[in-house]
């Protein structure tokens, strides 16, 4: 992926996943499958998981060759109480940790992307990979979210 392509994957998919934050409650609440996350919860660990994302790439930028533990995304949704957490405290976290990721990927995908770091379970990797895991990894989830609007479960 070149850098122009992942700075429009990146507004593309951060455009399209602030639009669901504006959704009723009720649709908040659908599944994409049954026992699987609503909506609320996908919009949840979308914002955390970009901030995980975004202190990952600022610390391989700044710390090359950082051992980088992964993070149990079932554990903060528990934890966290996805079901409490006010949608606007996700909202601005997401926005912001998005801002960071596209002013980074500008500066640096190309010029520092093969920079190495060591992922706890998935061994060693790029920071080029970092970034494109944050859009493939937006994208989905937000394919998730369309499957629960149109004609998931509640």
């Amino acid at each position: 992926m070149t850098a122009a392509q992942l700075l429009s994957e990146l507004e593309r998919t951060r455009d399209e996943t602030l639009s669901y934050f504006d959704v009723p409650n009720d649709v908040l609440e659908r599944r994409y499958a049954p026992g699987k996350w609503s909506v609320r919860y996908l919009l949840h660990h979308l914002s955390d998981s970009e901030s995980v994302m975004s202190y990952r790439l600022r610390r391989v930028i700044s710390e090359p060759r950082q051992v980088i533990w992964f993070y149990d995304q079932d554990a903060w949704a528990a934890a966290l109480d996805y079901s409490v957490v006010p949608l606007d405290l996700a909202r601005k976290m997401y926005e912001a940790s998005r801002a960071s990721t596209i002013y980074y990927a500008e500066r640096f995908y190309e010029e520092r992307g093969g920079t190495r770091f060591v992922h706890s379970v998935s061994g060693l990797r790029t920071l080029k990979d970092e970034f494109d895991k944050v859009a493939d990894h937006n994208e989905h989830h937000l394919a998730q979210i369309r499957a629960a609007i149109n004609g998931g479960t509640s």
